[in-house]
C-alpha cells in the first residue's frame, strides 16, 4: 500500500498527500489529481471512503467496482528525500510547536515541506499574536493585535510568486497573508490563481467567497472550468441572497448523484433560513438530524430557527445533545448562547458567544449574536464593537449592518441609522424589515417622500411583520393626508382580517378608531357604525367605539326628525355625500 501522510492543520483541517481537508464544509479535498470529468471524481471519492469525514460526499455516491479504482498519487524524489524530516516536523506541528517545525523544514526542497514550513511560520505568528492579547480584554479587542510575521511572509512569497514557483497550497497561503494585510484586490487575484492551480482545494474557493461583494464581481472572475465550480457557485448564490439560483444549483447536484449528501441538505436548509422560510428550513434540519444525529456543523443556524419560533424545549434538547457530543465546538457554544438568550439570561448568553470567539475569532454568527446580546443589556458601545467585527469578517452580513443601525437608533443618531440601514437594504433589497427601518430613519429626518416610498415598497415585497402599511397610514395621518391614511388603514385591516389574526394585533384597534372617525366625518354612517362596533371588541378602543355609536345614533335621529320625506328624492339643496375613491399608491413605489 502507498504510504499516506497526515498532517494536522489547526484549527480546521488536515493534509492528505499534501491536500488540505477543510472540516467546516461537508465537501472535502480528496486528492491532488486534477479532475477533468465527473467520472474521475466518482473514482477518487471511492478511495476517500476510507478517510475520516472526507468521505461524506463519497458516501452519497454509488460504489465503484474494484477494477475501476484509480492508481495512487505519485510520489516524487524530493518527497522521498524529505520524508523523514517531514514526519518529524509533523510531530512538532501536532504539538503546536510551530517554530520548531519550521526550523527543521527550512532546508527542504519538496513542495509539501515548503508549504508546511511557511504555514508553520504563519501559525507561529498567529499564536504569538494571541499570546500578546491580554485575556481580560476579551475577544472584542483582539483585532488590535497584529501578526508580526505577515510582512516577512508576504515578501518571501511575493518573490516566489513572481518567479512562478508557488503551487496550489502556497498560493492559498499567500492569499491568506494578503487578506490579513488588507490587500484585498491582490488577495482575490491570488485566490483565483490558486483555484486554477489546484481546483480541488476548497479552502481557496472559500476564502475567495468571503472577498466577493456582489454578483458583478463574481461574474468578472475567471474561474476554472471544473465540477467543483458548481459547489462554489451554489455557495456564492446563497451568500449573495440569490436563493432561487442557489436552490437550482443544489437541485442539479442532487440529480447528478448527490441525493444522499448531508452537505447539500444542510446548504439548502441554510438557503431557506436566509429567506425566512422557517417551516421548510426546520423540516430540512430535522431530516438532517435523522440522517446524521451526531452532526455539529450548521446546528447554530438550526438553533437560530428554534429561537425565532421560541421552541424552548427543542432548543434545550439540542444544546444538551451537542454538549454530549463536543462541548468545545464553536457551534455548541452558539447553541447554548441562543438557549440562554431565549431564557432572557443575556449575560450568560454573551459569555458563551465569547467562548465561541475564543475558539474561532472569525466566527461570523458569534460576533453578530453577541452584538444582539449587548443590545439587550443596553451596552451600546460593546454592541457596536461586536457588529463592526462581524463586518470585518464578512461585509455581506446584513444582520451586522442592521444591528449597527438599531444601535445608533437607540443613541438617537438618525443619520448614522440611515447609512447602516441603507447598507443592510443593499444586501437584502426584498427584506421588508430593512425597508421599514429605512422608512423610519427617513421619517425622523423629515424626508417624508422617501419614507412613504420605503413603507409602500416594504408592503409590496411582502411585509413579514405587517407594520409597513400601518406606519405609512400614520405618516399620512401626521401630514393631514386623511384620504391616503384611510386607504392604507383599509388595506391594512383587510390583510389582517383575511389572515384571521385581528385579535392578535393591538394596532387593529388604532386603524378601526381612525376609520370610524373618518367615515363619520364624511357622513358614511353605515361604514362608521361597522368600525365602531368592531372597536368594541378591543379593550383599549371599547369606550371610543361606544361613544361613536352614540354619535351616529344621535345624527340619524336628527336626520329622521328633520326629514320631510325619508324615501323621497333628494332636493336640489342637499349636498351629495362624498364617497372615498380608491387611491393610487403606485406613486409611492421607489
Amino acid at each position: 500500500m502507498h504510504r499516506v501522510l497526515w498532517y494536522r492543520l489547526p484549527p480546521s483541517g488536515y493534509i492528505l498527500n499534501g491536500i488540505v481537508v477543510d472540516f467546516h464544509l461537508t465537501y472535502k479535498y480528496l486528492g491532488s489529481l486534477f479532475l477533468e470529468d465527473f467520472n474521475s471524481f466518482l473514482k477518487l471519492c471511492y478511495i476517500a471512503k476510507k478517510n475520516f469525514r472526507a468521505s461524506e460526499l463519497a458516501f452519497a455516491l454509488d460504489p465503484l467496482p474494484k477494477n475501476e479504482l484509480p492508481p495512487s498519487a505519485t510520489f516524487t524524489e524530493e518527497d522521498a528525500q524529505d520524508l523523514d524530516v517531514l514526519g518529524l516536523a509533523k510531530s512538532y506541528f501536532d504539538l503546536k510547536e510551530y517554530d520548531r517545525a519550521a526550523y527543521f523544514l527550512r532546508g527542504c526542497r519538496s513542495q509539501k515541506a515548503y508549504f508546511l514550513y511557511m504555514y508553520s511560520r504563519y501559525l507561529s505568528g498567529e499564536k504569538k499574536k494571541d499570546d500578546e492579547t491580554v485575556d481580560s480584554l476579551g475577544p472584542l479587542e483582539k483585532g488590535q493585535v497584529r501578526n508580526e510575521a505577515l510582512r516577512e511572509l508576504r515578501v518571501e512569497l511575493s518573490k516566489k510568486h513572481s518567479a512562478g514557483e508557488l503551487e496550489g497550497f502556497t498560493l492559498y497561503l499567500y492569499g491568506v497573508v494578503l487578506r490579513k494585510l488588507d490587500l484585498l484586490k491582490e488577495a482575490v487575484e491570488v485566490f483565483v490563481e490558486a483555484t486554477h492551480a489546484l481546483p480541488l482545494h476548497w479552502g481557496a474557493w472559500l476564502e475567495l467567497c468571503n472577498l466577493i461583494t456582489n454578483i458583478d464581481m463574481l461574474k468578472s472572475l475567471s474561474l476554472p472550468d471544473c465540477w467543483i465550480r458548481d459547489f462554489f457557485m451554489a455557495h456564492m448564490y446563497t451568500e449573495l441572497q440569490m436563493i432561487k439560483e442557489a436552490l437550482q444549483k443544489y437541485q442539479s447536484l442532487i440529480e447528478s448523484g448527490f441525493s444522499k449528501s448531508t452537505y447539500i441538505i444542510s446548504q439548502i436548509a441554510v438557503a431557506y433560513h436566509n429567506i425566512r422560510d422557517i417551516d421548510q428550513a426546520l423540516a430540512l434540519f430535522n431530516e438532517l438530524r435523522e440522517q446524521d444525529p451526531f452532526r455539529i456543523e450548521n446546528m447554530d443556524t438550526f438553533s437560530n430557527l428554534l429561537y425565532v419560533r421560541s421552541m424552548k424545549p427543542e432548543l434545550s434538547y439540542l444544546a444538551h445533545n451537542l454538549v454530549e457530543i463536543d462541548k468545545y465546538r464553536v457551534e455548541t457554544c452558539c447553541v447554548i448562547g441562543n438557549y440562554y438568550s431565549l431564557r432572557s439570561q443575556h449575560e450568560k448568553a454573551a459569555l458563551y458567544f465569547q467562548r465561541a470567539l475564543k475558539l474561532n475569532p472569525r466566527c461570523l454568527g458569534a460576533w453578530t449574536l453577541m452584538g444582539h446580546e449587548y443590545m439587550e443589556m443596553k451596552n451600546t458601545s460593546a454592541a457596536i464593537q461586536a457588529y463592526r467585527h462581524a463586518i470585518e469578517v464578512n461585509k455581506r452580513d446584513y444582520r451586522a449592518w442592521y444591528g449597527l443601525g438599531q444601535t445608533y437608533e437607540i443613541l438617537k443618531m438618525p443619520f448614522y441609522c440611515l447609512y447602516y440601514y441603507r447598507k443592510a437594504h443593499q444586501l437584502r433589497p426584498n427584506d421588508s424589515r430593512m425597508l421599514v427601518a429605512l422608512g423610519e430613519s427617513y421619517e425622523k429626518l423629515s424626508q417624508h417622500v422617501e419614507a412613504k416610498k420605503c413603507y409602500w415598497r416594504a408592503y409590496s415585497v411582502g411585509d413579514v411583520e405587517r407594520m409597513a402599511l400601518l406606519k405609512l397610514a400614520k405618516l399620512h395621518e401626521q401630514l393631514n393626508e386623511s384620504d391616503d391614511a384611510a386607504q392604507c388603514y383599509i388595506i391594512y385591516i383587510q390583510d389582517i382580517f383575511s389572515c384571521g389574526e385581528q385579535l392578535e394585533h393591538a394596532e387593529v384597534s388604532t386603524a378601526l378608531r381612525y376609520l370610524g372617525q373618518y367615515y363619520f366625518k364624511n357622513k358614511l354612517y353605515d361604514e362608521a357604525s361597522l368600525c365602531a362596533q368592531r372597536c368594541c371588541d378591543y379593550n383599549d378602543a371599547r369606550e371610543e367605539g361606544k361613544a361613536l355609536l352614540r354619535q351616529i345614533s344621535q345624527v340619524r335621529d336628527h336626520m329622521e326628525a328633520s326629514s320631510t320625506d325619508l324615501f323621497g328624492p333628494l332636493s336640489s339643496n342637499n349636498t351629495p355625500v362624498r364617497r372615498v375613491s380608491p387611491l393610487d399608491l403606485s406613486s409611492f413605489s421607489p
